[in-house]
């Protein structure tokens, strides 16, 4: 077995290896080799460190799109192998958009090297695109060009507290409307997971912390002062509308920084051992019912379980950490089991996905049948066997042959 590793910091047991395996680390290839200014576009290996590129390209006063949380240690191929997403998905789209070309070795040793600039090549199948998401188990990516986008002059960041999910869909949409393109996050924290985290960091909330939910927008743009005004004008809006029941908007970059941190920082919640992190998407409007299953299921695998959810609600991910409770400890994999049960089985009736954004890697290909029909596992695996025939290459991630 022949096991692809970038930066190691994906959630789903993609990179697992044995002792018995042969381990491809990318980490040596991290050369970012070109930035195209006049073309907005960037030539990188794939062992380059994403914050890294990040910037590397703002010297230039170019912005990559890309962004997550684990930038400072995940790999650009580790990205593109994952088809990852990340806080501004709901402007740029995932990886997939930022991809122009590509370089892959493919499991023989043979190299297909589409290293293209064009926005536009329709000159038969976007192989690429088959590799992207792939989670290493078709090819491995060692170069890439991504797309750029100019730096933007102004960046605008508020927390607002929402008393229901009805009226944080209804701010959405205003936001959405009002905001146009300079929109590029929307996320979403139940009042469980936000309290849990501004108690357990010691950060005093900027807000009211009873609530039941707590949106962070963020907006940018290269209108400067109009930008905020337009952005200062929806929050307006939206408290004489009664959909923002407290809020603060951010005066500085620390501010910025100090909200995102109760975002991104959920440390607290996994300092309680067992933890189980899920990663899924639906339509939005399901999402509020779908939590509620959710709980109910929960509590009759554990009276002692506990949730926390937040997300990425402007393109309906969400993420949700079980506290299965101490009691639950000693039946090991069968509580595993039952916890997933209740987090995934209630997406087959609303038709989500069991991973949003992490993949599927070895930890959930028990669940694909959830998010993809048998037919389209079938083309899958004919896929692998074409391109893999001695499945070598990540064997076991995704599915099983």
């Amino acid at each position: 077995r022949v096991v692809v590793h970038g930066g190691r910091t994906g959630c789903a047991a993609g990179s697992v290896s044995e002792p018995t395996d042969i381990v491809i680390s990318l980490e040596r290839m991290n050369a970012i080799e070109e930035v195209d200014s006049i073309g907005h576009a960037v030539v990188v290996q794939a062992g380059v460190i994403l914050e890294a590129l990040q910037s590397r390209v703002a010297e230039d006063d170019l912005f990559l799109p890309l962004d997550l949380g684990a930038r400072g240690s995940c790999t650009v191929g580790g990205n593109i192998a994952t088809n990852a997403g990340g806080v501004n998905v709901i402007r740029y789209g995932m990886v997939r958009n930022l991809v122009l070309g590509l370089e892959i070795v493919l499991p023989d040793g043979g190299v297909i090297s589409s290293m293209k600039r064009m926005l536009k090549d329709n000159s038969g199948y976007d192989l690429k695109q088959l590799f992207i998401g792939s989670e290493g188990t078709l090819g491995v990516v060692t170069r890439a060009i991504l797309k750029l986008e100019p730096a933007f002059s102004r960046r605008d960041t508020a927390l607002a507290a929402v008393a229901s999910f009805k009226d944080v869909t209804r701010l959405l949409s205003l936001s959405k409307s009002r905001l146009g393109a300079s929109l590029t996050s929307y996320e979403l924290m139940w009042g469980d997971y936000y309290r849990a985290v501004t108690t357990g960091l010691g950060v005093r909330s900027p807000v009211d912390a009873t609530h039941e939910f707590y949106v962070l927008i963020e907006t940018e743009s290269c209108d400067g002062e109009a930008g905020r005004d337009i952005f200062m004008e929806l929050l307006e809006k939206a408290i004489s509308d009664g959909l923002i029941k407290d809020g603060v908007f951010a005066q500085s970059e620390q501010e910025r920084r100090e909200i995102w941190r109760i975002r991104d920082d959920f440390e607290p919640i996994l300092r309680e051992k067992p933890v189980y992190l899920f990663d899924v998407s639906m339509p939005i409007q399901t999402m509020d019912r779908y939590i509620d299953t959710v709980r109910r299921g929960l509590a009759s695998v554990s009276r002692d379980a506990i949730l926390h959810v937040f997300g990425h609600i402007g393109d309906g991910n969400l993420h949700l950490f079980v506290h299965p409770g101490a009691g639950e400890i000693a039946s090991g994999g069968e509580t595993r089991k039952r916890v997933e049960a209740c987090v995934y089985e209630p997406l087959r009736e609303i038709e989500g996905s069991v991973s949003a954004e992490h993949g599927i890697g070895r930890e959930k290909k028990r669940w694909l049948s959830v998010s993809r029909s048998a037919n389209e596992i079938a083309m899958m695996k004919t896929l692998k066997r074409s391109i893999d025939p001695k499945n070598i290459l990540n064997p076991g991630v995704v599915f099983d042959l």
